[in-house]
């Protein structure tokens, strides 16, 4: 077992108008099977992390519904526990409601975890890790706090507001600042952390009797003159979920099957909430390349290089270019989408025609009739 409690962390600094109108970052459909959470939680499982507390800052439905009580994550409740919880004060202010804020609501419950350290992780980064690797790492180290990096050649274009890293031999972190995209080559911080359970405990109430206002981020950035601070790399594959361009540019790149054998492997599973359907059909006047395409969907249509979740319909004479098509939607006759995101129950007829392009992409809302 892994001598740390698990942390999935509030998403403060994502919001991604349209996807978060009815539901929170980690519950976002990934790829047509997955959501976004399922990979931080994965993480932690085949780490053997048995104790996962999941903050959701609104909207807790959805996460609810496809966590359940984390069996399907190989989570034994005998041996384990997983629990979803929220900020519970009255908050007036929006600009109150963020993760010290739920940190202090539930801290009964961090307090008394068995484990010595924490993992903290959020779900909008999606990446594969070995955490037992890290916790070791950590502790030989003896270092205060470790952080979770990747170093990238496309931090002018990606990972927009992300927190960077400087850092400096051995790998000791010297300084965090705000990705504003002006360079390509940068140490992006995962906004993952490593650090003993007394010792987060402490951030926690320094952080909320600094100010009102800061998160996590913000005392780590604070007091890190004053800490030992180290940076652990990750190599494989690593993409940030916090724009609209994002998702959709990330969603379709995973389509390669060579750049997704650098995220997925076999010997590390990543699990999700599965429900039992018939095959996609594929009729004769269906033409599919380059494509993810998930279960009990009717294909009659042109599909080029998309993502298409469950239960979809695209019918005779539509046309399909670099799109991601949510669960249960349907796209009738003559229909021709490029660059677009459609949301789950949507219904796209009447001859319609929406071109987007890469750093412009169109949304269409969930349960939309156009």
């Amino acid at each position: 077992m892994c001598n740390a409690l698990g942390i999935v962390s509030y998403d403060d600094f994502v919001n991604i108008p349209g996807l978060n109108d009815t539901r929170p970052m980690p519950s976002v459909s990934f790829l047509g099977r997955y959501r976004l959470i399922d990979f931080v939680l994965s993480n932690m499982t085949n780490s053997e992390i048995s104790n996962i507390q999941v903050y959701v800052k609104n909207k807790p439905r959805s996460v609810i519904e496809h966590v359940g009580t984390g069996r399907h994550y190989n989570i034994n409740s005998k041996s384990g526990k997983l629990r979803i919880l929220t900020g519970e004060a009255n908050v007036q202010n929006e600009i109150y409601h963020h993760d010290i804020s739920a940190y202090i609501a539930n801290m009964q419950f961090i307090e008394d975890a068995h484990q010595d350290y924490v993992i903290i992780a959020p779900s909008y980064m999606v990446y594969r890790v070995n955490f037992e690797e890290v916790l070791k790492a950590h502790i030989e180290s003896k270092a205060d706090i470790t952080m979770l990096y990747k170093t990238v050649d496309n931090a002018d274009t990606s990972f927009a507001r992300v927190a960077t890293l400087s850092i400096e031999k051995p790998r000791k972190v010297v300084a965090i600042e705000t990705n504003q995209g002006k360079f390509k080559n940068r140490h992006i911080s995962l906004s993952t952390y490593v650090m003993s359970k007394e010792n987060f405990i402490t951030m926690v109430h320094l952080a909320n009797e600094t100010s009102s206002l800061f998160t996590l981020r913000d005392v780590l950035k604070d007091q890190l003159p004053m800490m030992n601070v180290v940076g652990f790399p990750v190599h494989g594959y690593v993409a940030c979920i916090n724009t609209l361009e994002e998702y959709h540019r990330v969603s379709l790149e995973l389509t390669d099957y060579a750049v997704s054998k650098t995220l997925f492997d076999p010997d590390w599973p990543i699990y999700t909430h599965t429900n039992d359907s018939c095959p996609t059909r594929y009729t004769a006047t269906a033409d599919i390349s380059a494509s993810v395409v998930s279960n009990n969907c009717l294909i009659e249509g042109t599909v080029k290089h998309c993502v298409i979740g469950r239960d979809v319909e695209i019918h005779k004479g539509a046309v399909l270019e670099d799109c991601v098509i949510m669960a249960n939607t349907k796209i009738y006759d003559n229909v021709h989408l490029k660059n677009v995101v459609v949301d789950k129950f949507a219904k796209i007829n009447h001859k319609v025609e929406l071109t987007g392009s890469p750093d412009k992409i169109i949304y269409v809302k969930r349960k939309d009739n156009i």
